[in-house]
């Protein structure tokens, strides 16, 4: 049986903690930032955690 290939957009996107959870990055932080306020983007620039119900799918995609 052939290898599983990782999913390439996924394994740019996700990295595993130490813990096993996945860490990922908050979107809407690439361009017309100008109207957006300072706070927001700042909040925008802190790594978030996948949630639980999005887990399965995302560790499907990295083949952990």
């Amino acid at each position: 049986m052939p290898k599983m290939k990782t999913n390439a957009s996924a394994k740019k996107r996700f990295k595993l903690t130490g813990t096993g959870k996945i860490k990922r990055k908050h979107a809407f932080k690439s361009h017309i930032l100008t109207k957006k306020e300072k706070k927001r983007k700042r909040n925008l620039t802190q790594a978030g955690l996948v949630d639980k119900t999005d887990m399965k799918n995302v560790k499907l995609m990295l083949n952990i």
